[in-house]
């Protein structure tokens, strides 16, 4: 098991399982608007009720974006909107930034990148057979549910090989909550960095990847830094929350052997399993805080202007207001309206990305290893409870 040597704080939503600590629970339904103290130091309201994460998010003028307090913000007068982290802008900077990425997410757009989506699936179950025939099983975390969303995501973007290699440890540190803030905000900062040199020199080449048409279609109009935070923010959130995904998924599955053959079954039914693995798991403990803007009263608790408040996905994406009996795994359930990718202007761009590799990655590691199992007792696998995202460290299977 994965040792903490800190007590995490509440805001941490599982630890060591599929559900929600009991405790959490408990003040969804009797305090769900609840002030905490967070692992930033500061003091910030958790909101868990469906109803009320969703009214916060998809409402941008009473509540705004905050970046959290550890974040590495420009030096001079850009602050926060000169990072190129759109996800903590507010608009008319966010609607402006975001358009020029939204069309490169489609559903349409991203046909393009499946048949090399396909390809890489396909190399790294070939490395995992190849080192299974020994007789020594594989480890899914480090041999596939890590490298499929790091070469999609970096050769969307058109990072170098180099690049990525330094970027995927740097990404891990400024997600795990359980290191100290001076080194997470290094670990930002140098991602920072690199980007800003890769940028450079994609100024003087452009590449046919995402940043490249940044570059030729609005250079004008983004600094290096903002393009630097742009791929930085796009590289950090479709690696660490795929991965994460992929390897969890994967797990429940294995709990869940009745599901797998909905895998083959058809699009429609493929796709079920992939919404609900989102809902079930809704990886991302919370969302980037939003600052009230006026008194407000949320599920009988006032909340002051200027106080921040936390959403909880986990566990919104379980509250009895959404639907009936979610604590359990159901992909014949109708999961539309789960908020795994957020809700609002800020609901994640690269949602459309995120499924896409699922739905490959998942039917074909299944159809490759039809009798994958695990290969150490459930008790023993190495969770990351004290991530953002969470998902393991490790998980060593068979076949």
């Amino acid at each position: 098991m994965t040792d903490v040597e800190t007590p995490l704080p509440p805001v941490f939503a599982r630890r060591d399982g599929f559900d929600p600590l009991p405790e959490l629970e408990r003040l969804r339904d009797e305090r769900p608007v609840t002030k905490v103290d967070h692992h930033w130091g500061v003091e910030t309201w958790l909101v868990t009720r469906y109803d009320d994460v969703r009214m916060i998010l998809g409402d941008h003028k009473r509540f705004t974006s905050a970046p959290p307090p550890y974040f590495a913000t420009a030096d001079g007068e850009d602050g926060v909107e000169g990072t190129g982290w759109f996800i903590v802008y507010n608009p008319p900077a966010h609607t402006r930034l975001r358009r020029m990425l939204a069309a490169e997410f489609t559903k349409r757009r991203l046909a393009r990148l499946e048949p090399r989506i396909e390809e890489t699936v396909a190399a790294h179950l070939d490395e995992m057979e190849r080192g299974g025939r020994s007789g020594h099983g594989a480890e899914l975390v480090s041999q596939f549910a890590l490298r499929l969303p790091m070469v999609v995501i970096c050769e969307l973007f058109g990072v170098s090989l180099e690049s990525r290699t330094e970027l995927l440890p740097l990404s891990s540190k400024f997600t795990d909550f359980s290191l100290p803030v001076e080194e997470r905000r290094a670990a930002s900062e140098r991602a920072g960095a690199i980007m800003v040199e890769f940028v450079r020199e994609q100024r003087a080449n452009p590449g046919e990847g995402m940043l490249g048409m940044l570059i030729r279609e609005h250079g004008d109009d983004l600094t290096d830094r903002e393009l630097a935070g742009v791929a930085d923010l796009m590289v950090q959130a479709g690696y660490e929350t795929t991965m994460s995904m992929l390897s969890l998924g994967t797990l429940v599955l294995l709990r869940h052997p009745e599901h797998v053959p909905l895998l083959f079954a058809g699009e429609r039914e493929r796709d079920q399993v992939v919404e609900e693995l989102l809902r079930y798991l809704s990886i991302t403990h919370n969302l980037f805080p939003r600052v009230a803007q006026e008194d407000v009263t949320i599920s009988g608790q006032l909340v002051r202007a200027g106080e921040l408040l936390m959403c909880s996905p986990p566990l919104a994406n379980r509250d009895e207001r959404l639907g009936k009996d979610l604590d359990r795994f159901d992909p014949g359930r109708d999961p539309s309206g789960h908020l795994a990718f957020g809700h609002g202007i800020h609901h994640c761009i690269g949602a459309p990305l995120a499924r896409l590799e699922l739905q490959m990655a998942l039917p074909a590691l299944f159809r490759r290893f039809p009798g994958l199992r695990l290969a150490v007792p459930f008790e023993d696998i190495a969770w990351r409870p004290n991530a953002n995202f969470y998902g393991l460290d490790a998980l060593p299977v068979a076949w």
